[in-house]
């Protein structure tokens, strides 16, 4: 097949679309649909601090080279990159140095932080004490609290995030079999800021995964793609195969998901107001309850540590 744009030969399909792209007519359209959503996300950015989700994976690495495209001339933007360090033998070291080789090649400021400094605990402690809940479930509720606590200290406007299209689509559905549409409502990207928490943006979308990963290598970006040894247990695994079933046999399913995702956090603003967030009674961090998940992760844990009467 030839690019739909020049004489040369077609690097990529997109059969949503029904279009046929070379590999730089390709990176001209992530480019320009990572803009088209930052514009539509910020509207009237006045500046300040942006902040990058860098797990030093391919998601992660474009949104930053790619936000860095888009704030990169504009002087009153300060743009610093936050890593997570969740304390996974065998996977996270080899994640670091990823986000330190990129954030070293954009020339972007760069803070890690720790959940052993942080919380007191690790990913691989946790898991050992809870082996009846699934690792992704602590971990994931634990880097989102953390990544917004590093943002805040920050002085963040906003937190960009790596979720690319099969991502959220796979969110959509999951909260869909949950019948839980307050969670659809107050997924990224946010219309609005809430107390303490910095409003996330998703640049990524309108990527699906698979252009994510080839443009990431295109563009020469470091980042690490081994898997997570904790992966395996995800409940999202199971999502995430519906979903390239429903691409592969509807074109556009993903896409269909996503325009329902705004529909719905459309219609949540116009109606009765969903759940408001108040404040963790623990810690203090933002929360729908009066204990944060983070909290009740942490309490969990914590309670098996101590020492039993008797």
């Amino acid at each position: 097949m030839r690019c739909d744009a020049c004489a040369e030969t077609a690097l990529i399909d997109q059969p949503y679309c029904g279009a046929h792209l070379c590999g730089e007519h390709f990176r001209a359209s992530v480019r320009e649909r990572a803009r088209r959503e930052l514009h539509r996300q910020l509207p009237g950015f006045p500046g300040g601090t942006v902040a990058v989700a860098l797990s030093g994976g391919k998601d992660s690495a474009a949104a930053l080279s790619l936000s860095r495209a888009y704030f990169g001339r504009r002087p009153n933007v300060r743009l610093v990159a936050i890593t997570v360090d969740e304390g996974i033998d065998g996977y996270r070291s080899s994640t670091l140095a990823a986000a330190s080789g990129l954030t070293t090649q954009l020339g972007v400021e760069h803070v890690i932080v720790r959940t052993r400094d942080e919380l007191g605990t690790t990913t691989d402690e946790t898991a050992e004490r809870l082996p009846d809940v699934a690792p992704c479930s602590f971990c994931g509720v634990w880097r989102r609290q953390l990544l917004n606590r590093a943002a805040r200290r920050l002085g963040a406007d906003v937190l960009v995030l790596g979720f690319n299209l099969d991502d959220l689509a796979q969110t959509v559905l999951m909260n869909l079999a949950r019948g839980d549409v307050d969670r659809i409502g107050r997924m990224a990207p946010h219309r609005r800021r809430q107390p303490e928490l910095v409003p996330r943006v998703a640049p990524l979308a309108t990527i699906p995964e698979r252009e994510v990963y080839l443009f990431a290598r295109l563009e020469g970006l470091p980042f690490d793609h081994g898997e997570c040894p904790h992966a395996a247990r995800a409940g999202r695994n199971v999502f995430r195969e519906v979903v390239w079933r429903l691409e592969e046999e509807l074109p556009g399913t993903r896409h269909s998901l996503l325009r329902s995702r705004e529909r719905i956090a459309e219609l949540l603003e116009l109606g009765p107001p969903g759940v408001a967030l108040g404040r963790c009674e623990s810690c203090g961090e933002p929360a729908s309850g009066p204990r944060c998940r983070s909290c009740t992760y942490l309490a969990k844990t914590t309670t098996l540590l101590m020492p039993q009467a008797g």
